[in-house]
């Protein structure tokens, strides 16, 4: 005997319509349509707006991204986390769909953890960078929307790697993802250097998503700022994007200079005798030492 029939438990009715959706006939959707196909060539194109970055340095890998989740004009989450941990090792940043960013992350991590289990090792950040884009390469042309930089340290260092769900896949130093990369990467340009300390790479990093969400209308929110490590990644800190911004802005404004006359004033006294030297010399004299014609002389 069943389980059900000794507990006398039926399972509930799935075919009837749910009481959270409206009925089939009160979808606003032409006759002879399907829904589906319908929603799919008329429906919204939602537009997707982020600030990340990653780079590359000798102390690790920084990885920093902005809070803000939009959905065209509309803030669906001011305080989202888009940077993304895999394992002890290795975190990705993600731009894109958020659903689509959150799904694949999960199988990524199954996947890394079956073969640590059948290897008795972690894969190295390049081996998992390529199992990522083989895995999205098969769904190309299928509207997946993923944009990460996958960060970490393995045995031959600091690693970093761009993947894209199209199934590219680049291995640099500097990455940055989203609508806002543009404005972040003339902040990275400028002040990256590989032999940077580990509170300047704090900093710039910090400095280029603060100018981004500022310029970038899809940016906000704050800053997240983590640290792979040989040790493994470290959440270093969340700053709030707006006061961080104000903050370099006022580093950057220039000291009051004093002025020139106030520094250095002249005596008057010196200012009198120059004036009495003038009218005590005639037009046609020349005191010693002065360089200047006689009104009277000619020039030849």
């Amino acid at each position: 005997m069943a389980l059900q029939d000794v507990c006398k438990w039926q399972s509930p009715d799935t075919q009837g319509p749910s009481p959270h959706l409206p009925r089939a006939g009160g979808w606003a959707v032409p006759r002879g349509c399907d829904p589906q196909t319908f929603l799919q060539i008329h429906g919204p194109r939602l537009a997707h707006g982020t600030t990340t970055l990653a780079f590359r340095f000798r102390h690790g890998v920084i990885a920093a991204a902005d809070t803000r989740s939009s959905c065209g004009s509309y803030v669906a989450c001011p305080a989202s986390c888009k940077v993304i941990p895999v394992h002890q090792h290795l975190l990705g940043t993600t731009s894109g769909t958020s659903a689509d960013c959150a799904t694949w992350y999960r199988v990524l991590q199954r996947e890394l953890r079956l073969r640590e289990l059948r290897e008795g090792q972690l894969p190295s950040v390049a081996s998992a960078a390529k199992l990522l884009s083989a895995m999205m390469s098969q769904y190309r042309g299928l509207d997946l929307c993923v944009a990460t930089a996958l960060c970490g340290w393995d045995r031959s260092g600091p690693e970093l790697f761009y993947v894209y769900s199209d199934g590219t896949r680049l291995q640099g130093d500097i990455f940055s993802v989203g609508s806002g990369s543009p404005y972040a990467y003339g902040v990275l340009d400028r002040g990256y250097r590989y032999d940077m300390s580990t509170q300047e790479a704090y900093a710039l990093a910090r400095c280029a998503v603060a100018h981004a969400t500022h310029r970038d209308a899809y940016s906000g929110g704050s800053v997240d700022l983590f640290h792979v490590q040989e040790s493994g990644w470290e959440h270093v800190s969340r700053s709030d994007a707006c006061v961080l911004y104000m903050e370099l802005q006022k580093l950057l404004e220039p000291e009051p200079e004093e002025d020139a006359s106030h520094a250095h004033p002249e005596p008057a006294t010196a200012h009198r005798a120059a004036e009495d030297r003038e009218l005590s010399v005639g037009p046609g004299e020349m005191t010693p030492g002065d360089s200047r014609m006689p009104a009277g002389t000619e020039t030849v």
